[in-house]
């Protein structure tokens, strides 16, 4: 964590990364976990996603330290946004059905932040409960100012009835109307393989052939 992504330095075909922190427990509050962390990297071809995942000595140290692990692979299907001035080239075609991924994060303005924390923690459990939501977890570059959630779903239709209703769509509505972010970025992902576990719950699904990003 305190290496960031210097700790990847050298790695093959990497394109982009970030070291990310978590709310308690994994959850989405600004009390921070302790010991949960997440890893989001950006690869120029798939064979060099499974390299880093197979055999890289930064996921090795990770499971021998570890009591979870939980790796997903996948390749952006929409994204609209920038992290730190990167895009993701969002080359695979819409799936037919689930589940599926998607990523939001955003660094918030300073003097908008505690604006938008009062929409926050609404949006934030409802995601807990939301229908269809497989997984989901808070995660952040920083306290407070760059937040980032990941979730999976059991579909498209699962995850915009999140999307567009309730505490979530009151939250959006504000952040863009109230110009709360100074960079965003929304992506939703293609799941080609996941496996291992999250809070007890194993995730043993079957990868998919692809020849493109991861």
């Amino acid at each position: 964590m305190v290496r960031g992504p210097r700790a990847l330095k050298g790695t093959r075909s990497l394109r982009f990364a970030k070291v990310l922190g978590s709310g308690f427990d994994g959850g989405f509050g600004v009390r921070p976990s302790k010991s949960r962390q997440g890893l989001f990297a950006v690869f120029g071809d798939a064979a060099a996603a499974d390299e880093f995942a197979e055999n890289s000595a930064l996921v090795a140290g990770y499971r021998a330290r570890c009591s979870e692990l939980c790796i997903v692979k996948l390749r952006a299907w929409s994204s609209r946004g920038t992290w730190d001035g990167c895009q993701l080239h969002a080359g695979a075609p819409a799936p037919a059905a689930g589940p599926i991924a998607a990523l939001t994060r955003a660094s918030i303005a300073l003097r908008k932040a505690p604006a938008f924390w009062r929409y926050a923690p609404a949006a934030q459990s409802a995601l807990d409960t939301a229908p269809g939501c497989q997984l989901a977890v808070g995660l952040g570059e920083a306290p407070l100012l760059r937040q980032a959630t990941f979730s999976i779903w059991d579909n498209v239709s699962a995850m915009d009835a999140y999307a567009r209703s309730g505490a979530h769509q009151n939250a959006i509505q504000a952040a863009y109307g109230n110009q709360y972010f100074s960079e965003s970025l929304f992506a939703r992902f293609v799941i080609l393989g996941l496996h291992g576990s999250w809070k007890g719950r194993m995730y043993p699904l079957a990868a998919k052939a692809s020849d493109g990003l991861a």
